[in-house]
């Protein structure tokens, strides 16, 4: 028996059931004629979420691409996270998962999918808990800016058509001395309290798939509301930023907008320029 990392309320392994995969199918109507999900599984332990449904996609899983199939992890044993950065969480104390779509929309659109996939993590999160997270770009879920989720996408090509696996690690029930970094946080550390993760779970799917569907009935295109909705959760418009780009140099100046493939806008000292993967850092002013 443990403590919520705050020196409050006793913890233990009872307060993290595992989830109903049987409630989680009907609740989301997989496999059923008219419903978006075709499949929804729960294991008790995966390497890790996307490489299985990467494999799946490849053997042909969610032949149509109107539908969606999800694969939620109790456990995922070598999760990872952008830039190969591996990712882990005690059993049953986060939600670990993945979610394969065939996007019917241009490829220059993709990459708002994993921007797409932070809003529906962000709004599910607030609208459960109350807790008010927001997006460090491009896709991290923070409250003030303590990371609560991740989110990492990844392009199989497979027939019949190129598939997109969606995965997502939000902290539920970690405590303090089991976060992976000191910056990251959890719902229990933000709420004070256990937060049921079956109920929590299904508030991220169906945001997933409003927005994702929203999103393919107009090609992709984000000025039908994503980008707004993207733009009014972001936690990162408006900061002085430090940016560590893939090459291994740095940007610093203030970021000013996300631009229409999802990119972030920044003014430098050198002038504009536009980052299309990095690391952000929010420097914060000094007093």
């Amino acid at each position: 028996m443990s403590t919520d990392g705050k020196g409050g309320m006793p913890y233990s392994d009872l307060d993290r059931p595992p989830l109903d995969a049987a409630a989680l199918r009907r609740s989301l109507g997989a496999g059923r004629p008219g419903s978006w999900w075709a499949a929804a599984d729960v294991v008790a332990t995966s390497g890790s979420t996307n490489v299985d449904l990467a494999e799946r996609a490849r053997a042909g899983a969610v032949a149509a691409r109107s539908g969606a199939a999800v694969l939620v992890a109790e456990h995922q044993t070598a999760g990872r996270g952008r830039r190969g950065r591996g990712w882990q969480a005690p059993a049953r104390a986060a939600l670990t998962l993945s979610v394969l779509v065939r996007p019917e929309v241009p490829a220059e659109r993709w990459s708002w999918l994993p921007l797409l996939a932070g809003v529906a993590v962000a709004e599910a999160v607030e609208r459960t808990t109350g807790v008010q997270a927001r997006l460090k770009w491009p896709n991290d879920v923070v409250v003030d800016d303590r990371k609560l989720a991740g989110v990492l996408l990844e392009r199989v090509e497979s027939r019949p058509a190129p598939a997109a696996v969606i995965g997502v690690g939000l902290n539920v029930s970690l405590r303090r001395e089991e976060l992976p970094v000191p910056t990251a946080s959890s719902l229990l550390l933000e709420t004070g309290e256990a937060v049921d993760r079956q109920p929590l779970l299904l508030a991220v799917l169906r945001t997933l798939e409003a927005l994702y569907l929203a999103w393919s009935e107009t090609a992709g295109d984000p000025r039908a509301g994503l980008h707004a909705s993207y733009v009014r959760r972001s936690a990162t418009l408006g900061r002085s930023v430090r940016v560590a780009l893939p090459d291994g140099s740095s940007l610093s100046g203030t970021a000013e907008s996300v631009d229409g493939a999802g990119r972030l806008v920044m003014a430098t000292g050198a002038g504009r320029r536009t980052i299309g993967a990095g690391d952000v850092v929010h420097v914060r002013p000094v007093v």
